[in-house]
């Protein structure tokens, strides 16, 4: 069983900037991919940004294109997005989560995701 815990979400005003954690442990495989998702009230689930065990591949939503990045540290199982000139649309509810076979490729649907996290809260301010 994979235990992902997201940390560094806030409030921030327009403009600004955050920088999300994901930090997995248990589990007895040893490569997979990430991603990150949200929710936003009333609205459903939906794709962030993913990256590959490898790192050398990444795919993110047209929404945060050139705003966002997602990058990890396989020795530290922890994953990060850094989320920069945030907007009001932004808020919402960010989740990580593990795709067991993205190894050199990533999935950008959340059925691609076996394991989840709790959600960390984000609110950008106009």
């Amino acid at each position: 069983q994979v235990q992902l815990v997201e940390s560094g979400g806030g409030l921030v005003q327009a403009g600004g900037s955050l920088r999300l954690s994901c930090a997995a442990s248990g589990g007895t495989f040893s490569r997979y991919g990430m991603g990150w998702f949200r929710q936003a009230p009333g609205k459903e689930r939906e794709f962030v940004a993913a990256i590959s065990w490898t790192g050398g591949s990444t795919a993110y939503a047209d929404s945060v294109k050139g705003r966002f990045t997602i990058s990890r540290v396989n020795a530290k199982n922890t994953m990060y997005l850094q989320m920069n000139t945030l907007k009001p649309q932004d808020t919402a509810v960010y989740y990580c989560a593990v795709d067991l076979t993205g190894i050199t490729v990533v999935s950008t649907t959340s059925n691609g995701y076996e394991y989840w996290g709790q959600g960390t809260q984000v609110s950008v301010s106009s």
